[in-house]
């Protein structure tokens, strides 16, 4: 199959577009279903007239299935959507990208899923899939897994399905609460996620933009001080990446706060640490449980993140870091490339 489409593409190059346009159809239904037409078109941000002419297609090929309920994606187009995305992979040489963001970042590996997560949400889901499936393939007997909160690590958590394989896992919160929303919160994902592995897991009951004096007087506390003592022995971290202002004000910083990590030229944070461009730590926050030197030591690291937008968030927070597994979109890889171009060039 896939030595003939790249004939087929040599003799009418615009069946590429074609088959992207189709491809993202068949995604974003998979992730969403059931979905209706006017949806779809919101999510793709494309023509209703479009949307049916397609999906049209995609059902007299018995690719998805149309009914009351909405759109659904059939057994023959979820083989065709992981065939696509192979090939799209191979045409778009997704593998030598990957590589050169491995080498010029310094990290372990990167992988890549094709699609900007910018203009569909799905793609997102896509790279969270891929994290779930590395991280059930690395956890291990024993191990301490601690995640952070927020929407990406949500997402991973809910693509790992429930197995008991692992015996003595113990999932815990890499910080505190952080914001209103419970269901993204890094001790209601560590709660959620042990019950899926069937492991154990600790909760650490710490606001996210408290003082570092409280902290102090909050690590007095043995139920919190023993639950520390357990997350600095984590051997493996999963946790998001965001960019430095934003994710300062969600945390609820003050304004000083804000602009002195402004003022020291962040612009990316990850568990709870500032970085500059060059991927110098410039500020930690003080619920940070643990500190850098920790989560420098041999802890397998996987950061997840996606986006044209956060590629400098997502460079300065994972640049040199050789424990490192980045799972990011083909958007976000590419204007990564074009960051590190221009820093060469200079």
């Amino acid at each position: 199959m896939q030595e003939i489409l790249r004939l087929q593409i040599k003799i009418v190059p615009e069946l590429v577009e074609v088959l992207e346009k189709r491809y993202s159809m068949l995604r974003c239904i998979y992730y969403n279903q059931p979905i209706g037409r006017r949806v779809l078109a919101n999510k793709l941000q494309l023509g209703e007239r479009v949307i049916r002419t397609e999906t049209g297609f995609l059902k007299d090929q018995n690719l998805i299935s149309i009914n009351a309920a909405g759109m659904t994606v059939t057994k023959d187009g979820e083989e065709i959507i992981e065939k696509l995305r192979e090939f799209l992979i191979d045409t778009r040489d997704i593998s030598g990208i990957e590589e050169k963001l491995k080498v010029a970042m310094g990290m372990d590996r990167v992988i890549v899923v094709p699609g900007d997560s910018d203009v569909d949400y799905s793609v997102l889901k896509e790279i969270a899939k891929e994290a779930a499936s590395y991280l059930k393939s690395a956890l291990k007997n024993d191990d301490i897994l601690g995640i952070t909160g927020g929407t990406m690590v949500k997402e991973v958590v809910n693509h790992i399905s429930s197995n008991t394989q692992y015996k003595n896992v113990m999932v815990v919160p890499l910080r505190g609460g952080m914001g209103r929303n419970v269901e993204t919160q890094a001790n209601t994902l560590a709660y959620v996620l042990a019950g899926k592995l069937g492991g154990s897991y600790k909760m650490l009951h710490i606001p996210d933009n408290i003082s570092h004096e409280v902290m102090e007087s909050l690590m007095k506390e043995e139920e919190i001080s023993e639950t520390v003592k357990v997350i600095q022995k984590a051997s493996i971290m999963l946790y998001g990446i965001g960019n430095a202002e934003h994710m300062a004000k969600k945390r609820g910083l003050s304004d000083n706060k804000i602009q002195k990590i402004n003022s020291l030229g962040a612009v990316g944070e990850a568990y709870g640490c500032y970085f500059n461009e060059k991927g110098e730590l410039v500020y930690s926050s003080p619920t940070l449980a643990m500190s850098i030197k920790d989560v420098k030591k041999d802890i397998l690291h996987l950061a997840v993140a996606g986006g044209k937008k956060k590629a400098k968030a997502i460079l300065s927070a994972c640049r040199g870091n050789g424990n490192g597994i980045l799972f990011i979109d083909e958007a976000a890889a590419e204007e990564i490339l074009k960051l590190l171009s221009f820093e060469n060039v200079e």
